[in-house]
């Protein structure tokens, strides 16, 4: 059923055909090639056993590599998405097959009411919260400020940043010593797009979150950092970008070729596992090589 999906890290793509979703933050159903979420060769060895996490925007993109990389290191998780529910079964049933247990609650979290509701289904269903993982996110392309509407300004910040503030006030009363809240932010945060102004202006937000919040929950040993991934095939570039800019996306990395989202969760592992205890307040790159900060 997954022979699609679970695929041989050598059979990464360089280049992808033109394509695009009118829809945020974008399906991964649709694309085409599939992203590769999950590397066959990982060896896992119960590095997140007996904890609980949960992962935002977890049906496709990084969150689904992320969700599956923690199942299988042992942990229970919990699935938020909006409404991209085809994706989000996707995801269950890979999780299941694995022998993970995994709840999904779709929700709006723009929302401080749906984001109290998630935690608290997140609660009952599993009886504790241990990683946190604020990973959903849209971007538009705008070549123009000028052009920035403010709806548009307004639905990314809150989608964005909103979301994640709200997400993480409700969690933090459920969250112990030892827990960890990862944050994902932007390659583009440090090098700046002109064509997603808004959408690094709150990437940027999230870095400082991140930073403030890690030396305020310092004493309670409770961790806080952030990734800021670099061009990665998920479905935000298909619903971001025109279809011709497809076939040249990271065509300027180093590495000459996007990140396949097999490649970036182990990092998260890192993260939400005590092989991280040290680490606080920090943002960790993963780019191919695109950015050096």
């Amino acid at each position: 059923m997954f022979d699609d999906y679970a695929l041989d890290c050598k059979l990464f793509k360089k280049e992808f055909p033109p394509q695009h979703q009118d829809m945020q933050p974008g399906v991964e159903y649709l694309m085409d090639p599939l992203p590769v979420f999950y590397n066959e060769k990982y060896k896992a060895s119960g590095k997140l056993k007996g904890k609980v996490a949960l992962i935002t925007g977890g049906d496709s993109g990084i969150g689904r590599a992320v969700a599956v990389l923690f199942a299988k290191e042992g942990a229970c998780v919990a699935i938020n998405y909006l409404n991209e529910h085809e994706d989000a079964l996707v995801t269950k049933a890979f999780i299941e097959s694995i022998g993970g247990d995994v709840l999904l609650v779709p929700a709006d979290l723009k929302d401080p009411d749906n984001c109290r509701d998630v935690v608290e289904k997140t609660i009952g269903y599993f009886g504790r919260l241990d990683i946190l993982v604020n990973n959903a996110g849209v971007q538009f392309e705008q070549g123009d400020l000028q052009d920035i509407s403010d709806e548009q300004f307004d639905f990314t910040l809150k989608s964005n940043v909103y979301s994640m503030f709200y997400m993480t006030r409700c969690a933090l009363k459920f969250l112990k010593e030892g827990s960890s809240i990862i944050n994902v932010s932007s390659i583009t945060t440090f090098k700046g797009n002109p064509d997603l102004i808004d959408y690094v202006t709150s990437k940027g937000a999230i870095v400082g979150f991140t930073r403030s919040l890690a030396t305020n929950l310092a004493a309670k040993n409770i961790r806080v950092n952030a990734i800021a991934p670099g061009i990665f095939w998920t479905p935000l570039q298909p619903a971001c970008w025109q279809a011709e800019k497809i076939p040249t996306l990271a065509s300027d990395v180093p590495m000459n070729r996007a990140g396949q989202t097999c490649e970036i969760a182990p990092l998260f592992v890192y993260l939400a596992s005590e092989d991280s205890s040290f680490m606080t307040g920090q943002v960790l790159h993963i780019n191919g090589g695109e950015y050096n900060g």
